[in-house]
């Protein structure tokens, strides 16, 4: 498999707090990975840096062999879309042109969108299957709707590396399946390589090719199959939660 995106000896943190070191991580195209940690054990801060919008401490990351930080914003902005958990801020951007925004790198200077714009705008709604939601303001839709619309853009972007801050965040089981099997559908049907974080254990386990499990000693990536062998799992939960290796299910102890 082709690497997309690896990290080198990858220190990330903030201030003089170093959350994570020597991390030598790689991203394969078309591989749709969870990340899996603790609350607070840093797994924004891993997206964020990856994403290019946090320094990281020390290390390199590589897009292609191409140091990340060598390329410009608009560059950048072209190889990877990043779907945030900020709440978006009041405006009167209907749902299409909330979308529209994801062809910024790409656009003429006057913010004319061409032909090539707008297509990748539809196709990016007909994916996302919000095509009933075009014409409404963006603070009149559900959050399970807006995260669709902020995939939607991410998609208009038109990037082969996306990535997500807890996609399905606050949302309700029916939404957090549909978000998830979009997200395994852009990977095997458009090759997009998918990293997102999440809380979700039992759903990554099930639809993640591979998960990065975040500890405070240590982290390891590997298929839900081989890392259900490990006792990792039993890392990230205290004492009133124990993983089962055998039965391949967690217990409330």
């Amino acid at each position: 498999m082709k690497t997309l995106l690896k990290t080198q000896n990858l220190s990330i943190g903030y201030g003089s707090k170093v959350l994570f070191s020597n991390l030598n991580i790689a991203f394969t195209k078309g591989e749709l990975v969870a990340v899996i940690g603790k609350n607070g054990i840093g797994k924004s801060t891993f997206l964020r840096t990856l994403a290019g919008l946090q320094t990281q401490l020390s290390g390199e990351i590589y897009f292609h062999d191409k140091n990340i930080q060598t390329l410009s914003h608009q560059e950048k902005a072209q190889v990877i879309s990043v779907v945030l958990t900020e709440k978006l801020p009041p405006s009167n951007l209907t749902v299409y042109e909330l979308v529209a925004l994801g062809r910024y790198p790409y656009a003429h200077w006057l913010g004319k969108l061409s032909a090539l714009d707008k297509q990748k705008i539809d196709e990016a709604i007909e994916l996302t299957e919000i095509q009933d939601l075009i014409t409404k303001n963006h603070e009149e839709i559900s959050d399970g709707q807006l995260q669709k619309v902020l995939i939607a853009r991410a998609l208009a972007q038109d990037t082969p590396l996306i990535i997500l801050d807890e996609p399905t965040t606050h949302l309700d089981f029916q939404n957090k399946i549909n978000i998830l099997q979009l997200l395994k559908k852009l990977t095997l049907e458009h090759q997009k390589t998918i990293i997102f974080s999440t809380h979700d254990l039992d759903f990554a386990l099930q639809i993640a090719d591979e998960l990065l499990v975040l500890t405070p000693q240590t982290y390891l990536k590997n298929t839900p199959e081989k890392l259900l062998e490990t006792p990792i799992f039993n890392t990230i939960f205290d004492n009133s939660v124990h993983f089962d290796t055998d039965k391949k299910q967690f217990k409330i102890v």
